[in-house]
């Protein structure tokens, strides 16, 4: 049991993505079922999560079980996916998640029936009476009635939403918001941050008043000190909101707005949902009664239970007539909807590359780098996936596949699972995996540089042929470039003996992008070679890894100016 002892709300924020929980779930039901979730069995599920092959990292070694508890009891417990008491068992729900056809029907549903206070969250007994809310269900009431709502808006206004009465006047602050806001153009975000302050300072007023403005994060009890970390947990909490409303496909994000909104043939489930579900928590102090509820994998009920509703999809988005239709259960009508609506994504991912590949989309893949750099966007470690995986379908010359997920609509959903490179290149002959982050210092070498040569690894034995790897940040680190530069002298049997991987800065890498824009033809697979070849041939006779560093960028600089 979780207290509540904060006054705004929270999401859940582990882990970050909602499908790598199907993995990770899965896991722990099928290895550790019938166990006490008790230090023990938290600690030998770390241990087995470091020796999977889809999680990357190894949770704190330090401080095992509490990696676990935090993988475990804020995402697949809170949203109902298993139980851990009296012992370990994934539910009805989480076997309809796990295994299910359609996780992202069932994660709707859990997001629905989460609510604040439950018996998994109780209310500190000096704030009792703040929290009467169900946050996604009154989050996307806001997105629907104001149209779309921003990163900035859910942070400052949305957070505030801790009871579903008090909606009119979150609603209204935002409108507010929004009329003043054009008032401070070119001043953004000052204006934004001073209200988001002053937001603060009314909402805590008592607990600033009273001096208690230590938080657990720290020793420091300065009220910039408190300022400062309430801020950075609103922004993780916004982040979380956004990337699981998401996972439902309901929503889709504007990346340069920061901003989500409803898809347009998504309104009429919105609207079912928002005038049919409840607002009211329930079962708040009758826990058996909550874990039957939450644990119930068909409710609430949707707009898509509803047999002519999901016919009349069907309907709109395809050429069936109803007379087709007849005779079809409600779950062979949802498999023929799938399989259209994957049909549909993939004639819109497979438009998109043939636009690529005719160079016409060049301006706007050097825009969108510019943005990324300029932290122009919402999520800049996935437009950065998406953004190379164009750049590189469009030097074209092989079978260029992103690992990243696409949503129904053929835009980016959610970055590549740890178990993979970011891209994979087929080019015949040879294999290219391209493994892009936005981490930087020593972060960068302590989260990349291990799995991007495994991926390597991988990668060369899974195809039998002769492999490279391009490795792309704004910035390399130096102990990235020094890592690299080693493996790839060392013969190392885990990672297909010697390395062949490149570290390019991004800057380097638009150059290149540049070079093939500019070029007299479409590049092919043996101009492309040719460059790694030569960056490889330099490696050999660099004094270090600085001298190396310095022959890529002459190489990247001369390739294809000839």
């Amino acid at each position: 049991m979780a207290r509540l002892n904060n006054k705004s709300l929270f999401f859940t924020t582990s882990p970050r993505t909602p499908s790598k929980m199907i993995p990770e779930i899965r896991l722990l039901t099928e290895k550790l079922t019938g166990r006490t979730w008790d230090k023990l069995t938290q600690v030998d599920f770390i241990d087995l999560l470091a020796q999977s092959d889809f999680f990357e990292g190894s949770g704190s070694q330090k401080n095992k079980d509490f990696s676990a508890r935090d993988r475990i009891n804020r995402g697949p417990k809170a949203l109902g996916f298993v139980n851990l008491k009296p012992h370990v068992e994934l539910t009805d729900a989480g076997k309809a998640f796990v295994y299910g056809k359609r996780p992202q029907e069932i994660f709707l549903r859990q997001l629905l029936k989460f609510q604040l206070p439950s018996p998994y969250h109780v209310e500190n007994r000096k704030i009792e009476g703040t929290f009467f809310v169900k946050p996604y269900l009154e989050i996307m009431r806001l997105i629907r009635d104001l149209e779309s709502l921003s990163f900035d808006e859910l942070k400052i206004f949305g957070l505030m939403l801790t009871d579903y009465t008090k909606y009119d006047t979150v609603k209204q602050a935002i409108v507010d918001f929004r009329a003043e806001k054009e008032k401070h153009k070119g001043q953004y975000k000052k204006f934004a941050d001073e209200t988001w302050t002053d937001t603060l300072l009314q909402t805590y007023s008592d607990t600033i008043d009273a001096g208690k403005t230590r938080t657990r994060e720290t020793t420091d009890s300065s009220l910039k000190k408190f300022l400062t970390t309430k801020k950075s947990n609103a922004r993780d909490y916004t982040d979380a909101c956004f990337r699981y409303l998401r996972y439902t496909g309901l929503v889709s994000i504007s990346h340069r707005n920061r901003s989500i909104a409803f898809y347009p043939d998504k309104l009429k489930e919105v609207d079912f949902i928002l005038g049919n579900i409840d607002r009211k928590p329930v079962y708040i102090n009758d826990i058996d009664r909550y874990k039957e509820y939450l644990f119930n994998p068909v409710i609430p009920v949707l707009y898509v239970d509803d047999i002519d509703n999901v016919k009349d999809n069907i309907m709109r988005i395809s050429d069936y007539t109803q007379r087709q239709l007849s005779g079809k259960d409600i779950e062979q009508l949802k498999d023929l909807r799938d399989e259209i609506v994957a049909a549909r994504k993939e004639a819109v991912i497979k438009a998109q590359v043939t636009e690529i590949k005719s160079y016409a989309l060049y301006s706007e893949i050097i825009d969108t780098y510019n943005e990324i750099i300029a932290d122009g966007y919402y999520d800049a470690p996935l437009m950065l996936e998406y953004n190379t995986w164009r750049a590189m379908t469009m030097l074209d010359g092989g079978n260029i596949k992103g690992n990243f997920k696409f949503d129904d609509a053929g835009q980016p959903l959610s970055t590549a699972a740890g178990n993979m490179p970011d891209i994979e290149c087929d080019y015949k002959d040879f294999v290219l995996s391209v493994e892009v982050t936005m981490q930087q210092g020593q972060r960068q070498y302590e989260s990349k540089g291990e799995p991007v040569a495994r991926h390597f690894g991988q990668l060369k034995k899974r195809t039998g042929k002769d492999a490279y790897c391009l490795f792309i940040a704004p910035t390399i680190n130096k102990a990235c470039l020094a890592h690299f530069f080693g493996l790839n002298k060392i013969g190392i049997s885990y990672y297909g003996g010697k390395t062949k991987i490149i570290p390019l800065e991004l800057d380097q890498f638009m150059k290149l992008v540049e070079n093939s824009y500019s070029y007299s033809t479409t590049p092919n697979p043996q101009n492309i070679r040719q460059f790694l070849d030569e960056v490889m041939q330099q490696e050999e006779t660099a004094t270090d890894e600085n001298d190396w560093n310095d022959k890529i960028q002459a190489c990247v600089s001369k390739w294809l100016t000839a």
